[in-house]
């Protein structure tokens, strides 16, 4: 076993010493790739879970119904969805300049992220929170409950393992769309495969971060799955 783990190590790691890229660049990859997850999963889950609740009770059959919010905010997530993130990224510059100064970059690329992510995490809760039983707001409804106390206290822990499950899904989303942002100058590991593995056609580099990719979101699912069985 210890053989076979120092071969596919081997194998693995090989692309950082037989091309122009080092161990060095690979690990500021790795860090920027995990900033720019973990600031756009932070912005945008914010901004998702207030989308989602807002959707969800503002609905017709909802605890505090309000056409004029639903069908105001339903559009505008439908329409950021349906924009492609690498589409997006470039809409979005004078927005990402204003905010940080700068169009590329790591902190200027969580600017497009959080855009795309938010609208798509505020779906996933919506989805999530629809799936409650009626019975549990009825019964808070009877006991007095206000209505956030209904959000807060009932609504969003009985939804928890399907939000953790959303929210893994959303989290290997965004790890793909950090990829691409490494075509419009973010950096991280997409940066890595466009600099050094298309532009100089070095196969080994696409290798290496395919496979880190593929790590990456492998782990982030079990860990997903795992949370979402605890009580």
């Amino acid at each position: 076993m210890k053989e076979f783990i120092v071969h596919w190590l081997t194998v693995i790691t090989q692309p950082l010493w037989t091309s122009p890229l080092g161990m060095d660049q690979f690990v500021d990859a790795m860090q920027e790739t995990i900033q720019m997850v973990l600031l756009s999963f932070l912005f945008g889950g914010i901004w998702g879970l207030i989308q989602g609740v807002a959707l969800v009770v503002t609905r017709d059959k909802g605890i505090l119904p309000n056409k004029a919010i639903y069908h105001g905010l339903n559009p505008i997530i439908n329409a950021l969805r349906s924009l492609p993130f690498f589409i997006l990224a470039i809409a979005v510059i004078p927005l990402t300049k204003w905010i940080v100064g700068s169009s590329i970059g790591t902190w200027a690329a969580i600017v497009p992220l959080t855009i795309f992510i938010g609208p798509y995490m505020g779906r996933l809760i919506e989805n999530s929170l629809l799936e409650v039983n009626d019975g549990i707001i009825e019964s808070a409804q009877a006991m007095g409950a206000t209505p956030w106390q209904i959000v807060f206290k009932f609504i969003l822990p009985e939804a928890r393992s399907s939000l953790i499950l959303n929210m893994t899904t959303a989290t290997i989303s965004l790890i793909g769309a950090t990829a691409m942002a490494g075509a419009v100058g973010a950096g991280g590991i997409g940066d890595l495969a466009y600099s050094y593995g298309y532009q100089r056609f070095d196969s080994s580099v696409m290798l290496l971060t395919v496979i880190v990719l593929l790590i990456l979101v492998q782990l982030v699912q079990s860990l997903g799955n795992w949370l979402s069985k605890l009580r």
